[in-house]
């Protein structure tokens, strides 16, 4: 039987790599490439299907309540238009929904890099950036809903 020697050097596990997990990068790819699948998916599902023609999409239930615009009004004919690689007729139809097109393409880009080398990613912006969004949100929907505004209506 042998002993250690109590000052024989004790090797660094939490130093040494992590083993890649099995299946590689494709398995680590499998959630944002299935959200990427569904993306794709739904926009060319809008791409084909014309939101500008009647009957296709159900009617805003605020607009079609209040006669009010809400945030999101016209994002389907932005995104018809966006899909066609019309971005002066989906910034029209709704600015917003064009900038979470791009911002999507940017954080879903840097989430599948991540994946792909085996890194963690997380989405979640500052409390401060999200209350800053929703009083862009906000402050669009007032501005789109006034008679001034009306270049901002869908």
């Amino acid at each position: 039987m042998t002993a250690e020697h109590p000052s024989a050097p004790v090797p660094d596990t939490a130093a040494s790599t992590p083993r890649p997990a099995r299946g590689g990068a494709l398995r680590r790819l499998a959630v944002p490439l299935g959200i990427l699948g569904s993306v794709a998916a739904a926009f060319s599902y809008v791409a084909a299907v014309d939101p500008n023609e009647s009957g296709h999409y159900p009617t805003c239930p605020l607009l079609q309540l209040t006669g009010l615009y809400c945030p999101g009004c016209g994002g389907l004919r932005s995104a018809h238009a966006f899909a066609h690689g019309d971005l002066a007729t989906a910034l029209a139809a709704n600015a917003p929904a064009v900038a979470g097109f791009i911002a999507f393409a940017v954080l879903w880009t840097l989430w599948a890099v991540r994946a792909a080398r085996g890194r963690r990613f997380s989405a979640v912006p500052p409390t401060a950036v999200l209350w800053g969004l929703g009083g862009l949100l906000l402050v669009f929907t007032i501005v789109r809903n006034l008679p001034f505004g009306g270049w901002l209506r869908p």
